[in-house]
């Protein structure tokens, strides 16, 4: 099966080349990359560029957009609507998967005829150390849970299914859709990729994790149906972010 990579990436001139070798030496070969740049000003683009060559040498069908959009999740809407493949994961500019990851994807989708898969993945802080996420599914629901970089869905269901662009977690929206749609989703209990901690999501500041609680009970919990009791856990994933890193 074909499986379609999309980078999302902004002003990411720095980190946007390990992201790219990493899908670049990937085992699995039947891969399309696309590159979401949302008109950076910095040399994102000629990095990008960079890579043509060496995808082209290993069979890789490698394209490059460059203009101004509505944030992260039009960008990542737009690259779902140009991907071609069977399967579409989103990988963010400065993460990175493991040599085997999409080799793991395609095994998956095959033995099991789901229709989402996650798993595990490394949390690299900015001082260097790391730690292992667990990919879980259980009844009680929790972003602790699941992660959206080892996260792939089938390419139909992503193109009937685009992200609301309702706030900073709606990738996190799109799954618990998923969940309420009763996809068929699994778990593989291996990393897949690892995630570079420091950007919107994770930064330390009172009046930004209030905007992330506000957001993730909004637009993630009660658009889905969610008990009203589900903003304690908002609280706690914020708390624990302030507390801990």
């Amino acid at each position: 099966m074909k499986i379609s990579i999309v980078t999302v990436a902004y002003n990411s001139e720095k980190g946007i080349g390990k992201t790219i070798e990493s899908v670049l030496n990937q085992t699995y070969r039947d891969i399309e990359y696309l590159i979401i740049d949302g008109k950076s000003s910095d040399g994102t683009v000629e990095a990008a560029e960079r890579y043509r060559a060496a995808m082209a040498g290993k069979g890789i069908d490698y394209r490059i957009f460059s203009e101004p959009d509505g944030g992260i999740y039009d960008a990542m809407n737009k690259g779902v609507r140009l991907a071609s493949g069977d399967i579409i994961g989103l990988l963010n500019s400065e993460d990175t998967y493991e040599p085997d990851t999409l080799q793991t994807v395609a095994e998956t989708f095959e033995k099991t005829d789901c229709e989402l898969m996650f798993a595990d993945i490394r949390i690299v802080k900015p001082d260097g150390s790391s730690f292992v996420k667990k990919a879980r599914f259980r009844n009680f629901q929790t972003s602790r849970d699941w992660n959206h970089p080892t996260t792939f869905v089938r390419a139909q269901i992503m193109k009937n299914n685009p992200f609301l662009n309702l706030g900073i977690h709606d990738d996190y929206g799109f799954y618990l859709r998923m969940r309420r749609q009763n996809r068929r989703i699994v778990t593989v209990d291996k990393v897949l990729a690892s995630f570079q901690m420091g950007g919107a999501s994770n930064r330390k500041d009172l009046k930004a994790a209030v905007k992330r609680i506000k957001d993730r009970y909004r637009y993630c919990y009660r658009i889905n149906g969610y008990s009203r009791w589900y903003l304690a856990e908002c609280v706690a994933i914020e708390a624990a972010k302030m507390i801990l890193g």
